[in-house]
């Protein structure tokens, strides 16, 4: 019996991969979701490729669906040596997640550190930006530049949470 159990993990193990690149955490739960009629990879790339224009990438992961930059100051966007402790030293990373049948839902966050204890976990102490902030504005232009253009026929969808809110096109030209 121990052979034969053997035998089927060495045969199983190998086709589970329990390995990703994308961090252990999710999204800011206040980030909202788009979706884009794209695979996870083109959505990635394109995504990667829209944020390379303004901000310092720092990796892609294309298979993953996952990118982020490195933490870049504002105004100027230029990558920040050392300790990243206040509100004008920001981070962007992007969950690109299958969704309907080619489709992917993208969700973007941006945010600071404003503290730190080499003895608690990093990402307790990042905060999103506020809405109003310039690279939250310039990643909206962006992502409301992919659902324009890659968006689905139908309607931009935007998720909140588990609630999908499907906003239709105006069909009688108002």
């Amino acid at each position: 019996m121990r052979r034969w159990l053997g035998v089927l993990l060495v045969a199983v193990l190998p086709a589970c991969q329990a390995s990703t690149t994308r961090p252990g955490f999710m999204p800011m739960p206040e980030e909202q979701s788009y979706e884009v009629r794209l695979t996870v990879p083109e959505a990635t790339r394109l995504l990667a490729a829209a944020i390379a224009d303004s901000f310092p990438l720092k990796r892609v992961e294309e298979r993953d669906g996952y990118l982020e930059t490195e933490w870049f100051s504002v105004p100027g966007f230029t990558p920040v040596k050392g300790r990243a402790l206040n509100s004008a030293v920001d981070k962007i990373r992007g969950w690109i997640d299958p969704g309907p049948p080619f489709h992917s839902v993208i969700t973007v966050e941006i945010v600071y550190r404003f503290a730190d204890d080499p003895s608690r976990d990093p990402r307790e102490f990042e905060r999103s930006v506020h809405e109003t902030h310039t690279a939250r504005r310039m990643m909206l232009g962006i992502l409301k530049g992919l659902t324009d253009r890659y968006g689905d026929t139908a309607g931009e969808v935007i998720l909140f949470g588990s609630d999908t809110l499907r906003v239709q096109p105006d069909t009688a030209g108002n």
